[in-house]
């Protein structure tokens, strides 16, 4: 009796441990700066943090509040996602590129140091591919930054050789030379470049093995260097890291090295690593000059239905447009060498890879929020953009796979994270030296008040919409015009009526034109990024009165007829807002395959 009831129960286990949904962690752009490294040829350890005592290799927050990234606080952010990846339990982490910030010797250490002290406490697996900040070109190439913070609150220089840097204030390391792919490959090849004994099955696009005679050995052979190398232009032979892996029974995740680092003179030496272009146009250039990677995918995808597997790919770079079918009309108002429209992959990228099989993407390079669909007649494509944790909104996903057909995608934002201001007491040293210049636009000191991560992050936001997005993108001429116009400005403009037909027209529709006071043209346009860079989710971080005013301009603005230059480009400016705030779901919601529809699940 009791070891029939002994099998039933050990039946019941198995049962249930079978029907366990996979989860696979995102982790995208997480630009690791290891704060507290060090370097192999030099004793320079950083500055000491007198709140914490600790020796610091940090950016200035000047550099930091003009960059579309931090660089410091990310650190601890990465620390807060792991901690709570672990603590769900989650034994899968995909990182879809730009792991590091510019693949230095020192920062590559330090992320193996903590991915490997990760998967020796939890049992966590590390699947990375690269960004086009790992590498920067596909060779190593001696590099620096001019704005590392030195002790005395000023601009530290710390560049790999003498003579290229404009700090006289440097340091000299070639742990700051920008790696190659030969480098990255040997330093983090455990985490996915390389197979692992324990992985079902692993492959390259130059390695022809099949599942039924796979073998461990066979994959380590193929996984060299030399043996992962693809003519990108006459004459000019480059790595490509791309592979498949299948971690757990079932389940395929192919990481696609989107990187196309294409030669600028086809004259010159193929290794002189600063004869190449970067690669952050992304797939457009894949269809140009990578096309082997398209015919991988598809004998990937059919292996894997051939062989009843679940295929999930990431990469580094989007394959739908990520403005929410906006970039017309941000290309209109603003032009196609702004807003990073360069980025946006041609539609064709979408259909080349559904065709070829692909029907669930991660990808990150943008730092937002956002899924994108495409169908084309029985096929799908589903690209969901995984946020930055050095950007707003930061965030990482969670993919659940509950069946061959139906997929669960969660989002999770990061509000808090402990030490994020651990290094405050160092950036008040650098504002103080910096007030001693007067020729410097000073960033706002305000940003060292805030309590949480989270408003660290949009007061980040804040400051590079003012500092960089504003001055570049926006037309000089728009932004004048706009600068002391507030909301009920924009409502009597949106009429294009007279002041008593306006008065008489917002009185019928009982439209309080003195509630729109409370925010100006400058704030819309703070909460046009916050929507392109979290979208649904930036709803959180504006007032729900002021959202209910922005969809009565959006109306007012769509119906105007005036061909007035500056109400066209008010309209337009709408246009945009309307569509990045009004887009499929981004937060929480499931994938249905078969059904070919995204559902948005309210939590």
């Amino acid at each position: 009796m009791k070891k029939s009831l002994l099998s039933f129960l050990l039946f019941i286990i198995t049962f249930l441990s079978a029907q366990q949904p996979v989860q696979i962690a995102f982790l995208s752009d997480v630009h690791f700066q290891d704060l507290y490294g060090q370097f192999s040829d030099h004793d320079f350890k950083g500055i000491i943090n007198p709140k914490t005592g600790k020796p610091t290799i940090l950016r200035t927050m000047d550099s930091q509040l003009h960059s579309t990234r931090i660089f410091n606080e990310n650190y601890f952010a990465f620390i807060k996602a792991l901690d709570d990846i672990a603590a769900r339990g989650i034994k899968i982490v995909a990182m879809p590129g730009d792991f590091s910030d510019d693949g230095q010797a020192y920062n590559l250490r330090g992320l193996h140091r903590i991915l490997e002290d990760y998967h020796q406490k939890f049992g966590i697996n590390f699947y990375l591919t690269t960004g086009n900040h790992d590498p920067v070109g596909p060779f190593r190439k001696d590099a620096g930054k001019d704005d590392f913070l030195g002790n005395d609150g000023n601009p530290l220089g710390i560049y790999s050789k003498e003579n290229i840097g404009k700090i006289s204030n440097q340091i000299i390391t070639k742990d700051i030379a920008e790696s190659g792919y030969l480098e990255i490959l040997d330093e983090l090849k455990d985490f996915g470049f390389y197979p692992k004994k324990e992985d079902l099955f692993w492959s390259t696009p130059f390695h022809e093995a099949s599942v039924q005679d796979y073998s461990f050995e066979k994959a380590l052979n193929f996984a060299e260097y030399q043996k992962r190398m693809y003519e990108v232009s006459n004459g000019f032979s480059v790595p490509d890291l791309s592979y498949v892996v299948e971690p757990v029974k079932d389940v395929w995740m192919i990481a696609i090295d989107g990187n196309t680092y294409i030669p600028k003179n086809i004259n010159a030496n193929p290794y002189d690593a600063s004869n190449y272009k970067g690669a952050s146009i992304g797939y457009n250039n894949v269809l140009t000059n990578k096309k082997h990677l398209i015919d991988w995918v598809k004998k990937i995808a059919e292996e894997a239905k051939k062989n009843h597997k679940i295929l999930i790919a990431f990469t580094h770079y989007p394959m739908i447009d990520f403005n929410d079918d906006a970039t017309d009309e941000i290309k209109d108002l603003l032009g196609d060498k702004k807003w990073q429209l360069e980025r946006v992959p041609e539609e064709t990228v979408a259909k080349v890879f559904a065709d070829a099989g692909l029907q669930i993407h991660f990808a990150g390079h943008m730092h937002i929020n956002d899924t994108g669909i495409r169908k084309f007649g029985d096929k799908m494509l589903v690209n969901v953009q995984v946020p930055s944790l050095a950007a707003y909104l930061p965030a990482y996903k969670i993919l659940t796979i509950n069946s061959a057909e139906k997929f669960q995608v969660q989002t999770v934002v990061l509000n808090d994270v402990p030490h994020f201001d651990d290094l405050f007491p160092l950036y008040k040293k650098e504002y103080e030296a910096l007030k001693k210049n007067a020729n410097k636009t000073f960033w706002n000191k305000d940003i060292l008040k805030t309590r949480s991560y989270h408003d660290f992050m949009i007061f980040h936001l804040k400051e590079l919409v003012r500092l960089r997005m504003i001055p570049n993108d926006w037309p000089k001429d728009l932004i004048e015009k706009t600068e002391k116009i507030s909301g009920e400005d924009l409502l009597f403009l949106s009429l294009n009526l007279n002041e008593i037909e306006a008065k008489k027209y917002l009185k019928q529709r009982e439209i309080n034109s003195k509630s729109f006071r409370n925010w100006t043209f400058e704030d819309l346009l703070l909460d046009l990024y916050k929507f392109q860079s979290a979208d649904e989710l930036a709803k959180m971080d504006i007032p729900k009165s002021r959202l209910q005013q922005y969809k009565t301009l959006e109306k007012l603005f769509e119906s105007n007829q005036s061909q007035d230059p500056f109400i066209i480009q008010l309209k337009s400016v709408f246009q945009i807002l309307s569509l990045l705030s009004n887009s499929d779901p981004s937060d929480h919601f499931e994938i249905d395959l078969q059904k070919q529809t995204l559902n948005r699940i309210e939590d």
